[in-house]
Formats: structure tokens, sequence, C-alpha cells
């Protein structure tokens, strides 16, 4: 049972170290990435401050599904390193 834990361990390790390796560079796509997220948290932090009316809520859902898009558009160009 060690030995299969160690080896699932190792090759978790393994692929974690190559996956990166093969990603293709998307500048524009993680700097997109990062303008929602610090979207999200202004909204956040607006919101707690005062209500808006279930309208930073909307927008906050809004926020998070371009963020999975955008992560998926990321995954998806990785993939087919293009």
């Amino acid at each position: 049972m060690r030995k299969h834990i160690a080896l699932c361990l190792s090759v978790g390790a393994l692929l974690g170290f190559a996956a990166p390796a093969f990603a293709v560079d998307q500048p524009h796509m993680d700097e997109t990435l990062r303008h929602l997220e610090q979207a999200r948290h202004e909204i956040d932090i607006a919101d707690a401050a005062k209500d808006h009316g279930g309208h930073a809520g909307e927008a906050t859902k809004l926020i998070d599904e371009a963020i999975r898009e955008v992560k998926e558009g990321i995954r998806w160009r990785n993939e087919h390193n293009k």
C-alpha cells in the first residue's frame, strides 16, 4: 500500500512539473484573468461597504463566468499547443 501511494505521489509530482513546460505563452489572456480577478475583488469590497440592490451580486456571477471562460480558453490553447 505504501509503495502504491509513493508511486502515485511520484507520478503526480512528475506531471505537475511537466505540465507547465508545455504551456503556451498567453500574456493577453493572463492579463485579462488578472484584471477580472481584481474586478471580482473590488466588487466584493464595494458590496460589503454598501448594498447595490442585488446588482453587485449579479455582476459577481458574470465576472466568475468570465473568469471560468478565460481559464477554459487558456486550457484549450495549451492542450492544442497553438
